[in-house]
């Protein structure tokens, strides 16, 4: 799986729905996980948290009102955009699930292109990076469109794995990522990497930032892992 990817999860029972999401998805460039029931959507929250959730409601065991309540409820997965999917086109169900946390609601049938339109817009809020925004801390820009990062005006030149690095840092300053977070979003959840190479690459994305001047903005949590600012 490519790191850089954004990941989403598709909850749904029925397997042709199912499938084309899926296709469609990955069409876009997407990186999709796949559950057909409450119970396996929360089991992969857990051990792999996506960025965006497609859920549908009426799911077999856990409901998918239930799923999204579950989540909105524990800090760890509560900023992760649920869009709701229902056959339900009441108003009355439709304000319930945003009123369970749901970011988005979508009735069925409904058009795929907007699905996939929603599911970017969910990650310019979320993830913005990943859809190719221009991000700003400081005097740093990224763009990462261009792949193409300045500093107080001046470019500067970064390896793939640090442009990914600052990327995940830009996106959310002041928050703390540990070496085993920046392993899953950096380097993906597939492949094995010591948790000493984070620190390897910390310092070459340290040392470019600092090429023409300027403080390191990079901060070592002691006993957590690193952030920006």
């Amino acid at each position: 799986m490519s790191a850089d990817l954004p990941r989403v999860l598709v909850v749904e029972d029925e397997p042709a729905q199912r499938e084309v999401l899926a296709y469609n998805l990955e069409a876009e460039g997407f990186h999709v996980l796949r559950a057909e029931s409450g119970d396996e959507a929360l089991m992969l929250v857990r051990e792999d948290a996506p960025d965006v959730i497609v859920l549908d409601w009426m799911l077999p065991g856990v409901s998918g009102i239930e799923v999204c309540r579950r989540l909105k409820m524990r800090q760890e997965t509560r900023a992760i955009p649920v869009i709701m999917l229902s056959a339900r086109s009441e108003d009355t169900d439709k304000v319930r699930g945003l009123d369970t946390g749901a970011d988005d609601y979508m009735g069925k049938p409904y058009s795929i292109n907007e699905l996939v339109a929603r599911v970017r817009a969910q990650l310019r809020r979320t993830r913005p990076a990943a859809v190719g925004q221009r991000l700003e801390f400081d005097d740093i820009t990224l763009d990462a469109e261009t792949h193409r990062v300045t500093r107080d005006g001046k470019t500067l030149k970064l390896g793939p794995t640090e442009f990914r690095l600052l990327a995940t840092f830009i996106e959310k300053p002041g928050r703390v990522w540990s070496r085993e977070q920046l392993l899953d979003r950096v380097w993906g959840r597939d492949i094995y990497v010591d948790t000493r190479t984070v620190d390897v690459h910390i310092g070459r994305l340290r040392k470019a930032l600092c090429l023409h001047g300027g403080e390191d903005p990079v901060r070592t949590v002691r006993g957590a892992g690193y952030a920006l600012g």
